[in-house]
């Protein structure tokens, strides 16, 4: 037999519990005056770096959703150097994204190979109506500029595998490049330019240790050197790497320039893969010391017949490696600066 409770008392027990929490200070956040602090991967929305986009169609096919709209047409790209022939390449016209559709699963995101897809922590896109959800390229590259960086590794972590793939690369670039330079350097040397600069460099070699290095010189970013950025279009490669490469040649450049103005030693020449390759033709400065006129260039002389290619700089990007049509392209572009370089002296002779 159970026992009537006393009247009055589920009101004395409400009473308690609100006496206890007069003195606490309150949890709630009081939004949109107080912003929460978001975890740094929060999933809050999908955001777009155009510069990066292919037109692939990765993400659009793979959207359990189909809430991922493309539009892109093609453009013809000129040949950059004589010889060389025009490609077409995908121009995008339209990326846009239907939230209302979107569960946010992020497989786009994780399918993109050319990093072009992120999660942004912007939560605060919310519309009256399902119409005003569909967003267009414009608002998600919006939203890309509030993309956090990664996070610092830990003391001792291994680096990601495509950020060491790129400086094993880098590195394996340079060696390939000191060798031929060095030829570049003693075939210059012999039409007197590559002389006067190892004669001059050897008489300042007490001021040139003084001089900065060009690793302790700091260059901000941003710029693209143009001429390694048509060479790299010519080669058939990506317009997102030939703008990174192109970007880091003009550091490269800004750094020796930079280092020679801080003090009396020459600035480090920056070999081009096309004047490694045909090192004759790295210095048309000396055909121009050894009797060709000063206001003959090369780019002046026409060569008939650019379909031939110089075989020992073909067989030189074979065996380091490269591919039979890049090797090609640039054996082709070697005899045609040879050939050119060759009429210049008998004109100027």
């Amino acid at each position: 037999m159970s026992r009537t409770p006393i009247p009055g008392t589920g009101l004395l027990k409400g009473l308690a519990v609100t006496i206890k929490h007069l003195g606490r200070r309150p949890t709630t956040q009081m939004y949109p005056h107080e912003r929460p602090d978001l975890a740094p991967r929060t999933r809050g929305v999908i955001a777009l770096m155009d510069e990066n986009c292919t037109v692939c169609m990765l993400c659009s096919r793979e959207c359990p959703d189909w809430c991922i709209y493309i539009d892109s047409h093609k453009e013809t790209v000129p040949a950059a150097k004589e010889g060389g022939r025009a490609r077409t390449r995908n121009v995008l016209d339209r990326f846009a994204i239907d939230f209302a559709l979107c569960m946010y699963c992020g497989i786009c995101v994780e399918v993109c190979p050319f990093d072009a897809l992120w999660w942004s922590p912007e939560f605060e896109y919310s519309e009256y109506s399902l119409d005003k959800l569909l967003h267009e390229m414009g608002r998600l590259r919006e939203w890309a500029d509030t993309v956090p960086p990664p996070p610092m590794l830990d003391d001792g972590a291994d680096a990601p595998a495509e950020v060491a793939d790129a400086i094993e690369k880098a590195d394996k670039a340079l060696r390939a490049a000191a060798g031929p330079a060095i030829g570049a350097g003693g075939t210059a040397a012999a039409g007197g330019a590559a002389a006067r600069a190892a004669g001059a460099a050897a008489g300042g070699a007490a001021a040139a240790k003084a001089a900065p290095k060009k690793a302790e010189v700091h260059v901000e970013g941003g710029q693209v050197d143009q001429e390694t950025y048509d060479q790299l279009i010519a080669e058939g490669k990506s317009e997102r790497i030939a703008r990174s490469k192109a970007k880091a040649a003009w550091v490269r450049k800004e750094k020796a320039r930079l280092a020679a103005e801080g003090g009396t030693e020459e600035p480090e020449a920056d070999v081009t893969e096309a004047e490694a390759a045909a090192p004759e033709a790295a210095a048309p400065e000396a055909a121009t010391d050894a009797g060709t006129p000063a206001a003959t260039k090369l780019a002046d002389v026409h060569v008939e017949g650019a379909g031939e290619i110089d075989q020992a700089t073909y067989d030189q990007l074979i065996a380091e490696g490269k591919g039979e049509r890049i090797a090609r392209a640039k054996a082709k572009a070697a005899w045609v600066r040879k050939q050119k370089q060759r009429m210049l002296e008998e004109g100027g002779a």
